[in-house]
């Protein structure tokens, strides 16, 4: 089963509360989600506390226009809820030793001049679509579209 997926990279942490309240809306979103009045079988996944995929299988029935609108808005709501960014696609998701790193992108070259993260610092890559493609969905910064911050810095 090939799932369509969505991948939101969460601003900040959760507090154990706060953490409770998106799950419980994440849960009570997907088992209500449709597309043109039919059910989707959806689902998420909040990895790592800090990024969402949302994953719907199409074999069934696709998400359409108004029901990716649908997400959106869920999203906006729970940004809006919970004091977070979802849609800022300038956050970056690294795997560093001790977890997940979240950054904005603009940070990137000053991390790689510290020697906090090298050209091979695994970058998640939130762009996929299928959940066939979660499989390698972690890359070196070096394979990203962060390569362009590489340019003169010392390795």
């Amino acid at each position: 089963m090939i799932e369509k997926v969505w991948i939101y990279i969460l601003s900040k942490d959760l507090s154990i509360g706060e953490r409770t309240q998106f799950t419980t809306n994440c849960k009570t979103f997907v088992d209500s989600w449709t597309a043109h009045d039919q059910k989707l079988n959806a689902s998420f996944e909040l990895y790592k506390d800090r990024m969402l995929v949302m994953k719907v299988d199409e074999s069934a029935y696709n998400a359409s226009g108004c029901s990716i609108d649908k997400l959106q808005r869920f999203i906006q709501v729970q940004e809006k809820e919970l004091g977070i960014e979802l849609l800022n696609r300038f956050l970056v998701a690294l795997e560093v030793y001790d977890g997940l790193m979240i950054v904005h992108s603009s940070h990137i070259k000053d991390l790689l001049s510290q020697n906090t993260i090298t050209e091979n610092t695994p970058v998640f890559d939130t762009t996929i679509s299928s959940s066939e493609e979660l499989k390698d969905w972690k890359k070196p910064l070096k394979n990203t579209w962060l390569n362009k911050y590489l340019e003169g810095i010392s390795h």
